[in-house]
C-alpha cells in the first residue's frame, strides 16, 4: 500500500553536529518535524535533513535564526 505524500519544507545542513543542533533544538522548543534522510531530488554535505510540515516554516527559521543553526538548504516539495 503506498504511502500518501505530503508538501514538507526540508531543511538541509553542511555538517551533522548542525543537524543535531536542529533536532536538540526543535524538541525542546516542541516544534515538529524529524531528522531524515537527504531525499534524492536534492544533495546536502552531511547526508541529513530536517523535515516539517510548511506551516512550521515561520517557528522553525525564527528558531534556526535565534540559536545561529547553519543550514545549507531550504526546499518544500511531496515527501
Amino acid at each position: 500500500m503506498a504511502r500518501n505524500k505530503k508538501m514538507k519544507v526540508v531543511y538541509t545542513f553542511p555538517s551533522t553536529v548542525q543537524a543535531l543542533r536542529m533536532e536538540q533544538c526543535c524538541k525542546q522548543e516542541e516544534l515538529d518535524g524529524r531528522l531524515i534522510p537527504v531525499p534524492k531530488q536534492i544533495s546536502a554535505g552531511c547526508g541529513m535533513a530536517w523535515a516539517a510540515l510548511p506551516e512550521a516554516r515561520v517557528s522553525l527559521e525564527e528558531m534556526i535564526s535565534r540559536e545561529a543553526i547553519e543550514v545549507e538548504g531550504v526546499y518544500e516539495f511531496l515527501l
